[in-house]
C-alpha cells in the first residue's frame, strides 16, 4: 500500500512535467504557423484571390457570434460561482424579450449577409464564367480570345494540349501574365482534381466529361499544382509546376518546346496513358490534329466509336427492347459495360 501511495503521490507531478513541453510545443507549433504565407490566403491569381478574400469575410462574420458566446461562457461561470455571494440570485427568472431579440436577432442576420455573399460569390467565381476583370483594378473584355489550355488528367500524370500553338506538355504547364487563361478538363481513366493553389480552387477531371476553369494569374513565378482526388497508387507523385511568365519569356517558352520537343499522336497517345509514376517532363512540338476531341469522345484506338456519335445514334434511333434513356447511358460509357481481367486495372486491383 505504501508503494501505491508513494506512486499516486507522484502521478501529478510526473503528468505536469510531461504537459509542460507538450503545451510548450502546441504553442510554438502555433507560433510558427501564424508566420506562414499560405497560399490559399496569398494566392498569385485573382480568382484565387476573391476566394481567399470569401473564406476570411466568412470566417469573420461566423466568428461575430461565436467568440460573444464563448467569453460570455466564461464570465457567467466567474459571475455566478458559487463562492460569489454578491452576485444577483433570481430564482422566479424565467423570459426577457430583450434578450430573446437579441439571441435570434444577432445569428439570423449573420445567416442572411452569409447566404447574401455566398449566392453572390457563387455566380461570380464560377468556373465556367469568363473572366470579366484581370484584378481588382482592370477590366476584361469578356469578348477578348483568352489562351486555351486542354487537360488531362493520367495515370499518374498530366497531359496539357496547346491547340492554338500547336504545342503540347507532359507535367509542365505556363501561361503568360495577366491573360485570361480558359481550362478545358477530361480524364483518361478514373475521376482527379485539377488544382493549383496559387491560380483558383479545384476542378474534377471525370473520363468522357469536360469540366472548365476561367483563371488569370497576375504575379510572375513558379506555382505548384497537383491532383487534389485520390486516384491510385501514383497519386502522391501526380504533381506538376505551373509557371507564370511575362509574356516575352512566355513566347520564348513555346519556341523552345516547339524546337526541343517530338510529335504527338494517336499511337503516341495511346503508349503515354499507360500508367507510370514520377514521369519526366515530355514536350511536343506538334499535335495531331484533332486529339483532345478524341480523348474526350474515347475514341483514340483506331476503330473505336466516338462516344459523341454513339449518343447521336441512340437518340435518333429508338432501340428495341431497352429504354432510350438506358441506351444513351451505355452509350455515355462503353468501356464501363466490359469487366477487366484480374490484374489489369492499376486502380482496382
Amino acid at each position: 500500500m505504501a508503494c501505491l501511495r508513494s506512486e499516486r503521490s507522484s502521478s501529478p507531478r510526473a503528468r505536469f512535467h510531461w504537459a509542460l513541453p507538450a503545451r510548450l510545443g502546441i504553442l510554438g507549433a502555433a507560433l510558427a504557423l501564424a508566420g506562414c504565407n499560405t497560399v490559399l490566403m496569398h494566392p498569385s491569381g485573382d480568382v484565387a484571390l476573391q476566394q481567399g478574400q470569401l473564406i476570411v469575410v466568412s470566417t469573420i462574420l461566423m466568428l461575430l457570434i461565436i467568440v460573444p458566446v464563448i467569453v460570455l461562457t466564461f464570465v457567467f461561470a466567474w459571475r455566478y460561482r458559487q463562492s460569489n455571494r454578491a452576485a444577483d440570485y433570481q430564482p422566479d427568472w424565467d423570459h426577457s424579450i430583450q434578450l430573446e431579440l437579441v439571441i435570434w436577432a444577432a445569428p439570423l442576420l449573420i445567416i442572411i449577409a452569409l447566404g447574401a455573399i455566398t449566392w453572390i460569390s457563387t455566380h461570380t467565381l464560377d468556373p465556367y464564367r469568363p473572366l470579366r476583370r484581370l484584378d481588382a483594378n482592370r477590366p476584361y473584355s469578356p469578348s477578348a480570345k483568352p489562351l486555351t489550355i486542354e487537360v488531362v488528367a493520367l495515370d499518374w500524370k498530366w497531359l496539357f494540349l496547346y491547340p492554338d500553338q500547336g504545342i503540347a506538355v507532359v507535367n509542365d504547364l505556363a501561361a503568360p501574365v495577366d491573360m485570361p487563361i480558359e481550362f478545358r478538363i477530361t480524364a483518361e481513366t478514373v475521376m482527379n482534381s485539377f488544382f493549383i493553389p496559387a491560380l483558383a480552387g479545384q476542378i474534377y477531371a471525370m473520363p468522357g466529361m469536360e469540366t472548365q476553369l476561367h483563371a488569370v494569374i497576375n504575379h510572375a513565378g513558379d506555382y505548384r499544382g497537383f491532383s487534389a482526388n485520390y486516384s491510385g497508387a501514383g497519386f502522391s507523385q501526380m504533381h506538376f509546376q505551373f509557371h507564370g511568365l511575362s509574356a516575352a519569356d512566355f513566347d520564348h517558352w513555346v519556341q523552345a518546346v516547339k524546337a526541343g520537343g517530338g510529335s504527338l499522336d494517336r499511337a503516341g497517345y495511346l503508349a503515354l496513358q499507360k500508367p507510370s509514376v514520377s514521369e519526366p517532363i515530355h514536350r511536343y512540338g506538334a499535335v495531331e490534329a484533332g486529339l483532345y476531341q478524341a480523348i474526350l469522345n474515347r475514341c483514340v484506338a483506331v476503330g473505336t466509336p466516338c462516344m459523341h456519335d454513339m449518343m447521336s445514334v441512340n437518340h435518333s434511333t429508338p432501340t428495341t427492347g431497352m429504354r432510350q434513356d438506358t441506351a444513351a447511358s451505355m452509350a455515355m460509357a462503353p468501356d464501363a459495360m466490359v469487366m477487366p481481367a484480374p490484374g489489369t486495372h492499376p486502380h482496382r486491383d
